[in-house]
């Protein structure tokens, strides 16, 4: 009910087969829509408790062919929350910029030599437009996501099987450690508490199947 509402939120305001959408809006559904993707991820675990499924074959990719991004069709719901990357490398880059720090003690024209204030994006105002075509992406997958939790819960058993293989994956929970995405301290709206549900159950779920 949550998701058909963004939808319709969505489908209203775009104008004809424009993806734009008024600041405003863009930014309430996609506060709403980041805990609704983290609770669908966690009905998708709820739903593969117990299920066994047979692998599927092994496919070489054929050579000479180069894939679209998403093959013309829409895009898998993520099984996964993304995770918190911290490159060194970006780091690394950051240091070897960084300006150096001198302090003067007393007002000095070459003040604005050695501290330049880095420039500042726009912020956009509450009815400038903004490309929505990623956010109608996002709310098509996780929509073909509740509409099929059966197939959505086949596709978590593979893809924890995948990952029971592989030797030294980069993580094996489809959870990331520590709260969910989109998780807040203080619930307010009522996606908040269906996360907060969703969470606790789908870890429970979790914790069975690894003791």
């Amino acid at each position: 009910r949550i998701v058909a509402a963004l939808i319709a939120m969505v489908e209203m305001a775009a104008d004809g087969t424009a993806a734009l959408l008024p600041a405003s809006l863009y930014n309430a559904v996609s506060r709403v829509l980041l805990p609704a993707e983290s609770a669908v991820r966690r009905l998708i675990v709820i739903a593969a408790r117990g299920l066994k499924v047979k692998p599927a074959p092994v496919r070489r990719m054929p050579q000479g062919l180069a894939l679209a991004r998403n093959g013309g069709k829409s895009n898998p719901f993520q099984l996964f929350d993304a995770r918190k990357r911290f490159d060194p490398a970006n780091l690394e880059r950051a240091a070897a910029t960084a300006n150096p720090r001198i302090h003067v003690f007393a007002y000095s024209p070459l003040i604005p030599l050695f501290h330049p204030r880095p420039a500042e994006s726009p912020v956009p105002e509450p009815d400038d437009a903004i490309d929505a075509a990623r956010l109608g992406r996002r709310l098509a997958a996780v929509r073909m996501a509740l509409e099929n939790l059966p197939r959505q819960a086949r596709r978590m058993v593979r893809w924890q099987a995948r990952r029971d293989r592989m030797q030294s994956p980069a993580f094996r929970s489809p959870f990331r450690p520590g709260p969910p995405p989109g998780h807040r301290k203080k619930p307010k709206d009522e996606i908040d508490f269906v996360l907060r549900e969703c969470h606790a159950l789908a870890s429970d779920v979790l914790n069975e199947d690894t003791s």
